[in-house]
């Protein structure tokens, strides 16, 4: 807890750190983790009546401050912050579909796009996306009929 993930402080119970850490990284490589959270988001959301897998979500962005030079930085004038974006995806629950962190001078826009991207290769059933209008809604809504997903925004927006 106080050092992140502090290999060498390990409990010597679960072995030597090198062995602990190279199966971190060996299940990493293999998407394990990924494999486990998809599937729990699909056992969470498959209740009586619904499809266990979702069909709809929404794609929002959230600037971060850091102060830390930690990674790639970037300045988002909008907001008036210096450091990096999460440009996210949720089901209609509001469980996490997909993350993508870019530097905070990266536009809504373009990381909407990625994201997109991502939730068709990962979540292929996904139909419906909803993304406010701070997304270009011409350029993302392009890119969804090109990926077979159809969008819904602000409809002042066109």
């Amino acid at each position: 807890m106080r050092s992140g993930c502090g290999w060498r402080t390990l409990p010597i119970h679960f072995g030597p750190w090198q062995t602990v850490y190279g199966w971190f990284w060996e299940l990493a490589r293999r998407f394990l983790f990924q494999t486990i959270h998809d599937l729990a988001l699909m056992v969470d959301s498959g209740r009586p009546g619904r499809e266990a897998s979702p069909s709809a979500g929404g794609i929002d962005s959230q600037s971060l401050k850091v102060s830390a030079p930690s990674g790639t930085r970037g300045y988002d004038a909008g907001k008036k912050i210096l450091g990096r974006k999460h440009h996210i995806a949720v089901d209609t629950d509001g469980r996490l579909l997909m993350v993508h962190r870019t530097p905070a001078d990266i536009s809504n826009s373009a990381g909407a796009q990625v994201i997109l991207y991502g939730i068709r290769k990962r979540w292929p059933w996904v139909k419906r996306l909803f993304a406010n209008g701070a997304c270009n809604q011409l350029k993302l809504m392009e890119q969804g009929r090109l990926s077979g997903v159809r969008q819904r925004g602000n409809p002042a927006v066109r």
